[in-house]
């Protein structure tokens, strides 16, 4: 009896549920881009993988979030009648309109419950929000692109409070809009404001009581705020277009600045840590790499690219694609889709693939998610095409490719898909500016 247990117990295992994970924020739980699942898909099957459930929602940039059996995403709704700016992205006239929060059933898709509130946009690019939520403790926090701050009881969409960054804080909405994702840590929820000493504010996650507020500069950027670990502390880190900043994250005091001048205000990508060593990328600016001081808060340039230009590029300009950092080097895509290599102590750029993102072809501001799932990673195209890949120092392999959406937003005479998906529980959720969409990914 004994040994037929032992037989048996192989069968069990395989049977038993794998650990599955929720994806209650942008780029992850840990905010790191990977996805700890297993069991999941080494290729798409010859007829693509299989769509649990499509659900029509408004446009919108921001990404959708997994929590509790729920998915919440926000998009945006134009009054009728209202002109649009899609021919001149760069006319910001008011165009009325609201924003809303949509909460779904993660099994099927059906819409639970939605809050909309009145929200006209003065940006360029005004299909809709660009701030990906938070979900924690049975609470939803959503960021909208001209300050709506809010937090949502995540049970039925209750507003719990809300604060409004340009009438509360003085702030100009930037040119792009409020995007950077907000970031819970413990009671505190930073985000990127603007305004006189208000680049970066923290407020109370239960209240929206201001606990402190950091940083002057003409204009906040877009990169998301992110906590590192390093000189024995931790440390809050905002970059925006004038400098590369490490905050104590309890009090907003600054523990020290790296001066930049970055062009166009384009601080979009988060700083990525690789143990003593700390990254940025900007489309005009090219790459910074900083050198962490082990002992205490502090950062020095170890290399950086001093050619500023859009097409001429030396390492790595990244505009909306967040570079992966792995085994001492830097993964990304450059400003007109290069995939690049980069070493990450020199930045000597050890290869160059030019097919895999845009099949050879130059498109500027060419956008590919990259997120990592054990030996492997899911390459999110901005054609909406999903990609399974291995990425080393080698080069880049693609293993299998599929499609995911369709491209619907234009951008220089294409059709592209800039929100970064969801990787919860074995399923990919993403979306269009006209759908979302749940493919499972299990093997």
């Amino acid at each position: 009896m004994r040994s037929r247990l032992l037989w048996l117990l192989p069968v069990f295992l395989i049977a038993s549920p794998l650990h599955a994970d929720d994806w209650p924020q942008w780029l992850g739980p840990r905010r790191d881009a990977v996805w700890r699942e297993a069991g999941i898909v080494e290729k798409f099957p010859e007829a693509g993988p299989k769509v649990r459930w499509r659900v029509p929602v408004n446009p919108g940039f921001s990404g959708p979030v997994v929590a509790g059996g729920r998915v919440f995403v926000t998009d945006r709704k134009v009054a009728k009648g209202a002109k649009v700016n899609d021919e001149d992205p760069f006319d910001l006239s008011v165009v009325a309109g609201t924003e809303r929060v949509l909460c779904l059933d993660e099994a099927t898709g059906k819409p639970l419950w939605q809050h909309e509130y009145d929200a006209p946009y003065g940006v360029s690019y005004n299909s809709g929000p660009r701030a990906t939520p938070v979900v924690s403790g049975g609470r939803v926090f959503t960021l909208g692109t001209e300050g709506h701050l809010l937090c949502l009881d995540a049970k039925d969409g209750k507003v719990i409070w809300s604060r409004a960054f340009k009438q509360d804080f003085g702030a100009k909405t930037p040119l792009w809009g409020f995007a950077a994702h907000p970031l819970l840590d413990g009671d505190r929820l930073i985000c990127l404001v603007g305004g006189n000493g208000s680049v970066a504010v923290a407020f109370h996650k239960d209240t929206g009581r201001e606990l402190w507020r950091s940083l002057t500069a003409k204009e906040p950027g877009y990169a998301p705020p992110v906590i590192i670990e390093s000189g024995g502390r931790r440390q809050l880190i905002i970059w925006h277009p004038a400098a590369l900043n490490a905050l104590d994250p309890e009090t907003g005091r600054v523990l020290w600045s790296l001066p930049q001048k970055i062009r166009q205000n384009v601080t979009i990508t988060i700083p990525r840590q690789f143990g003593d060593l700390l990254y940025v990328s900007s489309f005009y600016n090219g790459s910074l790499m900083a050198k962490l001081d082990a002992q205490q808060p502090g950062a020095a340039v170890l290399w950086e690219t001093k050619k500023v230009s859009e097409k001429d590029t030396t390492h790595l300009n990244a505009l909306m694609t967040t570079p992966f950092l792995e085994a001492g080097h830097i993964y990304g895509v450059c400003n007109h889709g290069q995939f690049r290599a980069l070493n990450a102590a020199t930045g000597q750029r050890v290869w160059e693939d030019q097919a895999i993102v845009t099949k050879g072809e130059e498109l500027e501001c060419a956008n590919a998610h990259i997120v990592k799932n054990g030996d492997r990673f899911f390459l999110c195209l901005e054609n909406g095409d999903l990609v399974i890949a291995t990425l080393n120092p080698a080069g880049v392999k693609e293993l299998s490719r599929t499609r995911l959406l369709a491209p619907t937003l234009s951008y220089q005479g294409r059709d592209v898909v800039w929100s970064h998906p969801a990787f919860a529980n074995g399923h990919i959720i993403a979306r269009n500016d006209k759908e979302l969409v749940s493919v499972d990914l299990r093997k």
